[in-house]
């Protein structure tokens, strides 16, 4: 199987082994909290029956860390990645396990809500240093390949973490007692993940040498100004990134009508556990789609340049849209979800690429959290979209097909794009 040789080939680095292995241990730790993230926010009866009120917490979730996502890019080209891993992973633990404290003490409240954005911001923070840290791993030409093993088995990790979470909400008694075990197992696996982080070398993710200083808010905001012009200096990192943000933003939509139309149509509105078993299945058609693009894209970029992939996988979009407007059922509505699912892993592996393989190091910790902050933005501004025009069950025709017709316009425009990058010079980096 295509996988498999693929991953064997790239465990013989052993900085891809030892990244990869805090990736899965990390993102099996995000799962186990996302589960129980997701029946709180979304699947309870009492609260989220409307699509405004899914939205609103969306933008809860998602705009504070657009706001503060633009700082960690800087310090990722400034501190050793490495140790921002370990780092980060030993305080998640510790914020999982007072967040347990505070349930068991507290109760659902202020604290609790506060507490888990910080853990999910520390989350976002640590993907864009793996990013970043990915090229100097691996070979430039297995680039692709190990954009499209890495992050998508991070996501297998993180849907089997998600899977112990719920078991272990069936298994543990229900109350504090319950909500405490559930994150002091997530605790536990992020320690590890700490742990294996210092398995690799301190420099060995890099950045390369160069100041460490500390930075001042001015000369962080002057630093991610600087890092912009940049990548659409270069062109192809520049517009990649602003094919993955309205691509993100097709997907945000899609995903909250999975929430409501698993919620509010397609199973009873009073029972939650109906709807979240639906929205968890559809979930899982979804990724299986992504994971078909694990095997699509490095056979694809046989014959297509990353480019090229990202316009077919733009097109397969449209193709989910439309089978999506065609009929409110739960087949129709799964093929579409997988179709997405494909498309939006297969262009992420190629926009991946791009940026890594176009974007000189010193500004390739900025270009992820960019990166990052462009991905959750498109997210806040689905949310803003989801709450203006889309029923509360969720499904819309008429939303579908305009969809559709936005992704034709951004193939247009991205073929349009250039092919290759432009070389920048240094005055034009700082201008």
């Amino acid at each position: 199987m295509r996988v498999v040789r693929d991953l064997k080939t790239l465990s013989g680095y052993p900085g891809f082994r030892k990244l990869l292995t805090v990736r899965l241990v990390s993102q099996t730790s995000d799962g186990l909290m996302q589960a129980g993230l997701a029946s709180l926010f979304f699947f309870s009866p009492e609260r989220l029956t409307t699509a405004g009120d899914v939205a609103i917490a969306f933008a809860v979730l998602l705009l504070p860390f657009t706001l503060v996502g633009p700082f960690a890019g800087p310090l990722l080209d400034r501190w050793r990645r490495r140790q921002v891993l370990a780092r980060g992973n030993a305080l998640r633990a510790v914020l999982a396990l007072i967040i347990g404290v505070c349930l068991v003490t507290l109760g659902i409240g202020p604290a609790v809500y506060v507490l888990a954005l910080i853990t999910l911001g520390v989350n976002r923070f640590l993907l864009s240093a793996l990013s970043a840290g990915l090229p100097l791993v691996v070979p430039r030409r297995l680039l692709l390949m190990a954009n499209s093993i890495a992050p998508t088995l991070g996501a297998a990790a993180a849907v089997i973490g998600a899977v112990i979470g719920f078991g272990l909400g069936i298994v543990l008694p229900v109350g504090s007692t319950r909500d405490f075990g559930l994150l002091a197992a997530a605790a536990v696996v992020f320690a590890l993940a700490s742990g294996f982080a210092l398995r690799l070398g301190a420099d060995e993710l890099g950045p390369e040498k160069g100041a460490n200083r500390p930075r001042t808010l001015g000369s962080v905001l002057t630093d991610l100004k600087s890092a912009a012009r940049y990548l659409f200096a270069r062109r192809t990192p520049g517009a990649a990134l602003a094919v993955m943000a309205s691509h993100r933003f097709i997907y945000g939509v899609n995903f909250l009508v999975l929430i409501l139309a698993s919620r509010n149509l397609l199973t009873d509105p009073a029972n939650a556990a109906a709807g979240l078993a639906l929205f968890a299945t559809l979930s899982g058609i979804s990724f299986a789609g992504s994971g078909l693009a694990i095997v699509a894209t490095p056979i694809a970029h046989e014959r297509l340049s990353p480019k090229q992939w990202i316009s077919w996988c733009l097109a397969i979009c449209i193709v989910s849209q439309l089978i999506a407007a065609s009929a409110a059922t739960i087949p129709v509505i799964g093929i579409a979800a997988f179709l997405l699912g494909l498309s939006v892993q297969g262009a992420k592996i190629a926009v991946d690429t791009i940026v890594q393989r176009d974007t000189a190091d010193a500004y390739r910790g900025r270009a992820f959290a960019l990166y990052d902050v462009m991905f959750n933005a498109a997210f806040v501004g689905a949310a803003g979209l989801a709450a203006a025009v889309l029923p509360d069950t969720g499904w819309s025709r008429t939303v579908f097909l305009i969809l559709a017709l936005i992704i034709g316009v951004m193939i247009a425009a991205y073929r349009l794009s250039a092919d290759e990058p432009r070389e920048v010079e240094e005055a034009e980096r700082e201008a």
